[in-house]
C-alpha cells in the first residue's frame, strides 16, 4: 500500500515535499493535490517514470483518456519555452489564468522548443498526433516546492473519468491506485472540487475542448482584449478617456463588448465620481459619466491589461519603475510621448480642449486596435 502523508498535520510540510522530490528524483511517481484534483506525477526528465505513468493510465481500473498528458511548469514564462510562435492570445490567457485551474493546448511544431529538448519516450506521452502540448501553472504550495527541486517540466495524470468522477481527496485516489505508487501527498480536500478547464489556443482563435472549474463564460471573458487608461486621480482625464473610447469602439464594431476599456488613475482613491466638469463636457456629447467611481491602477489590473495608456509620461513612469517586465504594454496616449494636461480645478473649456486631445489620440490607437485585435474575433 502507498505511503500517504498529511501536510495539513506535519509541523513543516516542506520536509514531507522533500520526500516527493526525492521519489521524483529516483524515477518513481507520486500522488499529488493540484488546486483543481489529485493525479499522480512524474519527472519530465524521466523516460522510465513517464512510461510507468502512461502504464497506470492503462489499467482499466484507473482509465482515463488515452490523449497525451500535461506537463506542469513553475510560471508563465517558463511555459513560454515550450511554445511555438506564442500569439497575443496565448499570452492574455497565461496571464490571466496563471497560476490556477485552466490547461493550455498550444501549437508545439518548432524545433527550438523546449519540448524537443526532453527524451524521446517523454516526447511521445506529451505531444499530441498534431504537435500540440497541454500546459499547467498549478495554484497549489506542493508545485512551488516540487518545481524548485525539480529540473525540467512534471507530467501530469489526473485519472479523471465519467464514471467516477473527479478525485478530489486524496482517499479517492489511495482506493484507485493501491499499491501501484509509493507515495501520495495529501492536503485535504482540493479548492476547486472539479477538473482544470481545457482550452486549445490556435493563433487568434480558441476552443474550449473541455468545461472545467472555469466556467465557458469566464473563459471568453479572459479572451476578450482590456485596454486600460490611466491618469491621477481617475476623475478627469482617464474617465473622459473611457467614455471616447467604449464610443468609439462601439462605432467601430457595432458592440459594446468587442474589447474592455477600464480607467484608473496611479494616486486614485476606489469610488470617487467624475468630475463635474468632465460629466458636463462627456454630457454634450451624448456620453454618460454620472456613474463613474474611481479606482487605482493595482497590479492586479496591470496584469490583466493587454495595453496600458497614460495621460503622461510620469503616469508611464511610475508604472513601469514598479514593474518594468510590463514595458511592452505600457505607452503615452500620445502617440508623439508628449502628455495629456491636466483640467483639474479649470473650467470647461479647459475640459472641452482636453477632450479635443484625448479622442484625437484615441482615434489613432482605435485603428490600431481595429488591425491588432479586431481582424480574428476569439469569442
Amino acid at each position: 500500500m502507498a505511503t500517504v502523508v498529511d501536510l495539513q498535520r506535519a509541523d513543516d510540510p516542506r520536509d514531507l515535499v522533500h520526500r516527493a522530490v526525492q521519489v521524483l528524483a529516483e524515477g518513481g511517481i507520486i500522488g499529488v493535490p493540484t488546486e483543481t484534483v489529485y493525479g499522480l506525477a512524474a519527472c519530465g526528465l524521466s523516460e522510465s517514470a513517464v512510461e510507468k505513468l502512461s502504464e497506470l493510465r492503462s489499467f482499466g481500473s484507473i482509465a482515463s483518456d488515452y490523449g497525451p498528458m500535461a506537463i506542469a511548469l513553475p510560471s508563465a514564462a517558463a511555459a513560454f519555452d515550450y511554445m511555438n510562435d506564442a500569439s497575443s492570445l496565448v499570452w492574455r490567457f497565461a496571464r490571466r489564468c496563471w497560476p490556477g485551474p485552466v490547461t493550455l493546448v498550444v501549437n508545439c511544431q518548432h524545433a527550438d522548443s523546449a519540448a524537443f529538448r526532453l527524451p524521446s519516450k517523454v516526447q511521445k506521452h506529451i505531444l499530441g498526433s498534431e504537435k500540440t502540448l497541454g500546459l499547467r501553472v498549478v495554484a497549489h504550495s506542493v508545485f512551488e516546492q516540487l518545481h524548485r527541486f525539480i529540473a525540467g517540466p512534471i507530467v501530469l495524470c489526473s485519472l479523471n473519468a465519467p464514471d467516477r468522477g473527479p478525485l478530489t481527496t486524496c482517499g479517492a485516489l489511495l482506493r484507485l491506485v493501491g499499491e501501484r505508487v509509493p507515495l501520495l501527498l495529501d492536503d485535504g480536500p482540493t479548492r476547486y472540487g472539479g477538473p482544470s478547464s481545457v482550452v486549445r489556443v490556435q493563433g487568434s482563435n480558441f476552443e474550449i475542448i473541455r468545461e472545467g472549474v472555469v466556467e465557458t463564460a469566464a473563459i471568453q471573458q479572459f479572451a476578450k482584449p482590456l485596454l486600460a487608461l490611466v491618469c491621477t486621480g481617475n476623475t478627469c482625464r482617464s474617465p473622459m478617456a473611457e467614455a471616447l473610447m467604449r464610443h468609439r469602439l462601439r462605432e467601430a464594431t457595432g458592440r459594446d463588448d468587442a474589447i474592455g476599456v477600464v480607467s484608473a488613475g496611479i494616486a486614485a482613491f476606489n469610488g470617487d465620481p467624475a468630475s463635474l466638469q468632465a460629466v458636463e463636457v462627456m454630457g454634450e456629447r451624448g456620453l454618460d459619466l454620472t456613474g463613474h467611481a474611481s479606482q487605482p491602477m493595482t497590479e492586479q489590473l496591470l496584469l490583466l491589461a493587454d495595453l496600458v495608456l497614460t495621460m503622461t509620461r510620469s503616469h508611464r513612469d511610475a508604472i513601469l519603475a514598479k514593474h518594468p517586465e510590463a514595458s511592452d504594454r505600457v505607452f503615452t496616449l500620445r502617440i508623439d510621448g508628449g502628455d495629456i494636461a491636466d483640467p483639474v480645478g479649470a473650467p470647461n473649456e479647459v475640459y472641452e480642449a482636453c477632450a479635443n486631445q484625448i479622442d484625437s489620440q484615441l482615434e489613432i490607437w482605435t485603428e490600431r486596435l481595429r488591425a491588432q485585435w479586431l481582424q480574428s474575433d476569439p469569442s
